[in-house]
């Protein structure tokens, strides 16, 4: 049940790369701390994946949309699940596991193919084909 266009993914990607980086400062996260950091590591490392994807937002557009889908599911479950796998749950868990839990969706919802390519419908129902 793929839906999503990966124009509007590519939007979301950019928004929530941006987000994960400025996390920190917009709920008071400790920037010192795996609270922190993390969610900025994946926030740039999410943006620099965008800018390397084949997709209508994509500037490079050298990773293909399956590959990117796939970070996507992974950096989703890594965030979501950090709070308890880095102990700092006690303090912070709630925006962590909201926006983990919204990337590991989008991974899949979002559509396999850019509709900006000749004979792309972007309809599989695959997950990473």
């Amino acid at each position: 049940m793929r839906f999503v266009p990966t124009r509007i993914h590519g939007i979301a990607d950019w928004l929530l790369g941006a987000l994960l980086v400025a996390l920190p400062w917009v709920v008071g996260l400790d920037r010192d701390s795996a609270e922190g950091i993390l969610p900025m590591a994946l926030g740039a490392a999410g943006l620099a994946v965008t800018f390397f994807t084949d997709h209508e937002l994509g500037i490079v557009r050298r990773i293909p949309m399956t590959g990117h889908l796939w970070v996507d599911g992974l950096s989703g479950a890594l965030l979501a699940l950090s709070p308890w796998l880095f102990g700092f749950a006690d303090r912070v868990w709630m925006p962590h596991a909201i926006l983990g839990v919204i990337e590991i969706v989008a991974a899949f919802v979002t559509r396999l193919h850019p509709t900006d390519r000749p004979g792309s419908a972007g309809t599989s129902t695959s997950f990473g084909k």
